[in-house]
């Protein structure tokens, strides 16, 4: 009988979280990108890592313009702040909160925020159920050296703290989604949200 309930508990999630999303397109007017959107409860999210060319502050991983059509820009926090498109912004970590809550909390969210097909191994608990369809774009530390991508994924959030930004990542070998702070000067991924 336990194990009935469990797996209705499960099929029901699974109908909410499909219920909940609707996915659409978005165009960046400054230079014709087109970004896979989702709503996911009453948020709207780019479904992509930011893609757009910054003057300064912005970094393709490895210095490597290939991986910026799966992995987006790593940008500098002062650039992560200015780069979004028009009716977009760069989310603060109280935005990060809501979908992360809404999709079952620290522990549970990281897996139905994964893309299943590209991240890299072993790519522990993704099923992208939510649409969001996580790059794990790794980072740039400020000696122009490069970590991590397809294994860790880093995102800016609007929140400081002296001299540091906090950020939100997620790994490949589990089902979690963090926060903490670093340098501002770092390389990290921005995901935008609808204004």
């Amino acid at each position: 009988m336990k194990i009935i309930i469990i797996i209705l508990i499960i099929v029901y999630c699974s109908l909410l979280d499909a219920q909940a999303q609707k996915k659409g397109t978005f165009t960046d007017v400054r230079d014709g990108r087109v970004y896979k959107t989702v709503t996911i409860g009453t948020q709207t999210w780019m479904a992509e890592n930011l893609a757009f060319k910054a003057s300064s502050g912005c970094w393709a991983y490895n210095n490597d313009t290939s991986k910026v059509a799966i992995y987006g820009y790593l940008y500098d926090w002062e650039t992560a702040k200015k780069v979004s498109p028009s009716s977009w912004h760069l989310p603060s970590d109280e935005e990060w909160k809501t979908l992360i809550t809404y999709l079952g909390g620290e522990d549970r969210a990281g897996g139905k925020l994964k893309s299943s097909s590209v991240c890299g191994k072993p790519n522990t608990g993704a099923t992208d159920s939510s649409g969001f369809s996580v790059q794990l774009g790794g980072f740039r530390y400020d000696n122009d050296s490069f970590f991590y991508v397809g294994y860790i994924g880093y995102w800016w959030t609007t929140n400081e703290y002296d001299t540091y930004a906090y950020y939100r990542y997620m790994s490949s070998v589990n089902n979690n989604i963090f926060s903490t702070f670093c340098w501002k000067e770092y390389g990290l991924s921005v995901r935008c949200v609808k204004d």
